[in-house]
């Protein structure tokens, strides 16, 4: 039980709270778990609810008319997904699915909405992590139209390295094909220009670990988008 508190505490959607109103998130919240590749909802499914990650991760993706998915998102322990059509009561607007074994809160809608009406807080909360969901749906679509491949691969590693609080070392917690994935690209392509920044002495990689030899240099290839 403090554990959950703790992971519902640290969520940005609940940031503020009293532990009487945690307490009450968590009185509505209905523990889910997920074995590794299962679906949690479609794209086009009502909207009945949003979900909390406690442990494992999920990918967010769309699948083109061919065929192809392209991974929008990938959340981790803390982070609420699913959040965006709540209050409208629409479909949810992309698939889910589990990346490895999950535990998952899953918030019913109508119980959260009306622990909004009891909590006017909350909504502020939630307009804030929409606001910020906008923001990372706009630097992507830049990112996927403006930039090259290394440019956006550049990028993410000096995001992940920030986010991951390793100074220059990061570890992929995702495949290379879902990386490629989430850049908008095919994993030859993806393997190919971590060889060019490895000899470049941009990055050197080990397996799934990466450490970023030269971050400045990372930083302006994600400035200006191409390798030399």
């Amino acid at each position: 039980m403090e554990k959950i508190l703790d992971i519902i505490s640290q969520a940005p959607l609940f940031n503020g709270l009293s532990q009487e109103q945690l307490n009450q998130i968590r009185q509505i919240a209905i523990d889910k778990f997920y074995d590794k590749g299962q679906t949690i909802f479609l794209e086009s499914d009502d909207c009945n609810g949003f979900y909390i990650v406690v442990a494992g991760k999920v990918k967010i993706y769309k699948v083109s008319f061919e065929g192809k998915e392209h991974i929008l998102h990938i959340y981790g322990p803390g982070n609420p997904f699913g959040e965006v059509p709540v209050f409208s009561g629409q479909k949810f607007p992309a698939n889910a699915e589990t990346l490895f074994k999950s535990r998952l809160l899953f918030i019913p809608r109508q119980a959260f909405v009306d622990l909004i009406s009891e909590h006017p807080s909350l909504a502020l909360n939630m307009l804030a992590i929409l606001s910020m969901r906008l923001r990372q749906f706009t630097v992507q679509v830049e990112n996927l139209s403006l930039k090259e491949v290394p440019a956006r691969l550049a990028s993410y590693l000096t995001y992940l390295a920030d986010e991951q609080a390793t100074g220059d070392y990061v570890s992929l917690t995702i495949s290379k094909g879902q990386l490629a994935s989430l850049l908008g690209t095919i994993p030859e392509t993806l393997s190919r220009i971590l060889a060019k920044m490895s000899k470049q002495d941009l990055i050197q990689v080990e397996g799934r670990n990466i450490t970023l030899l030269n971050r400045n240099g990372l930083e302006e290839l994600a400035q200006q988008g191409k390798l030399q």
